[in-house]
């Protein structure tokens, strides 16, 4: 139904790439009109991994985004010759593009940071900083990365790799040394910062503002493709010329084409640019994997307050001091196959919850050991829907309520994802989604 296109930042890319796409971009939307086809970047963050760096079309939009990148991306900085502390540019980047909001060159501006396991250099206070800098800019990173197909094991036709390439050793000098060794894998093609209960989103979380988590394809050379990069010098032009067709599948690419695996499902007014960036910048998002699910409705609400109706995935509402918190979940199960040609069986729905404990003292904490699996439900629906409730009784104090599901194939022995192993962990045969918090105030 959408899609962003992220071309990497770099020198080249500022240089001639942006004003080599936007024509295609137009031409693209102008062909495909029931597609939301954005313009975007694939950010170098100064001091950190990449961002998915998102506008909506607009007159100002291939402006801002050169602006953007010429000021502010890590790897057109470090051309420049600029070295040492960078962590400042980042966040002068995000609240440049938040002045472009505020200045109405832009309705919307959203930046998502990528694969931020992957190397160990995305440090919880970055990831803060990022937050606090620009709120209503920088809202999320990937629950889950792209590139998902690596982890297809060679005895299967797949690359052998790790699933979203997390496959390196955390040796970088620059990583945050306190990470420990397992979170630079995935855990059911989750993103460790994700997967893990207790872990740093929910540190995140416990602070009581919002970050949301997404899916991403990050599609770049896609598995079983039969084409290779065309042979200009990019470095010169910007471009690598027409990809050359071998006709021949070329198993070693580890990425899946948008959407056939990973879809970030999004509610929305209505299909529009500006309305669909508003569901995601608003959290009302859920990652999931392999169509394991084609739908979620997440209500909370207080019992007794007059709150018929609740609040949703990304909303805050409140309860007294003693009152009850009811939540209703309703999944919309697979209603056919996926990519695939399997559909889908969902087996478990996780209820998490923490307590909100306020801002973090130290800025690099990345555990929240309050938070926990407070219900399991197991799935037995038979039909297109499941339903489950949980109650949460004499509240005492302010709390987020979070979702998760799997197919439960890869399970630990307390129902968490496994860690994914690298060479042999296909995609499709494990399956999860991740839906987005409410927030619970207690007055």
């Amino acid at each position: 139904d959408w899609i962003v296109i992220t071309d990497h930042g770099g020198p080249a890319h500022q240089k001639f790439s942006v004003d080599a796409i936007t024509p295609e971009i137009e031409a693209a939307r102008g062909q495909f009109r029931d597609l939301l086809i954005y313009q975007g970047l694939e950010w170098n963050i100064p001091s950190a991994e990449h961002a998915t760096v998102m506008l909506p079309p607009g007159r100002d939009t291939v402006d801002i985004l050169k602006a953007f990148e010429a000021g502010y991306d890590g790897s057109v900085l470090s051309a420049r010759g600029v070295t040492g502390n960078v962590e400042p540019y980042a966040l002068e980047g995000l609240r440049y593009l938040d002045n472009q909001v505020r200045n109405r060159r832009t309705e919307i501006a959203l930046m998502f940071a990528n694969h931020p396991s992957r190397q160990g250099i995305d440090s919880p206070h970055e990831i803060r900083n990022w937050r606090d800098a620009a709120p209503s800019v920088a809202v999320g990173m990937e629950g889950a990365p792209g590139h998902q197909a690596a982890g297809i094991p060679t005895s299967q036709g797949g690359p052998g790799r790790a699933r979203g390439y997390y496959d390196n050793a955390g040796t970088r000098a620059d990583r945050f040394a306190p990470y420990p060794a397992e979170s630079y894998r995935t855990f059911g093609g989750f993103d460790w910062m994700t997967a893990t209960v207790g872990g740093l989103w929910d540190s995140l979380l416990a602070e009581g503002k919002p970050w949301w988590v997404t899916a991403t394809s990050d599609s770049h050379q896609v598995f079983r493709d039969t084409r290779v990069p065309g042979s200009q010098n990019y470095d010169q032009t910007g471009v690598r010329g027409d990809p050359v067709d071998t006709g021949v599948p070329i198993t070693t690419y580890g990425d899946f084409w948008p959407g056939q695996y990973s879809s970030t499902l999004v509610v929305a007014q209505s299909r529009q640019y500006v309305d669909v960036m508003r569901g995601l910048q608003s959290g009302k998002v859920v990652a999931v994997h392999g169509r394991l699910i084609d739908g979620l409705d997440l209500r909370v609400r207080s019992i007794g307050d007059g709150d018929s109706r609740g609040v949703t995935l990304g909303g805050r509402t409140f309860v007294r001091r003693g009152g009850d918190v009811q939540v209703s979940i309703t999944v919309e199960l697979a209603g056919g196959p996926n990519a695939n040609g399997d559909v889908p069986e969902l087996a478990k729905v996780d209820l998490i919850s923490g307590p909100v404990t306020g801002v973090a003292a130290d800025r690099d904490v990345f555990r929240a050991p309050q938070t926990t699996v407070v219900e399991t439900f197991e799935v037995h629906a038979r039909g297109r829907r499941a339903t489950f409730e949980h109650t949460f009784k004499n509240v005492q104090q302010s709390f987020y309520v979070r979702v998760r599901g799997s197919d439960g194939r890869q399970l630990d022995a307390s129902g968490n994802p496994l860690i994914d192993v690298v060479g042999n962990a296909n995609p499709w045969e494990d399956l999860w989604f991740y839906a987005n918090p409410v927030f619970v105030d207690v007055f």
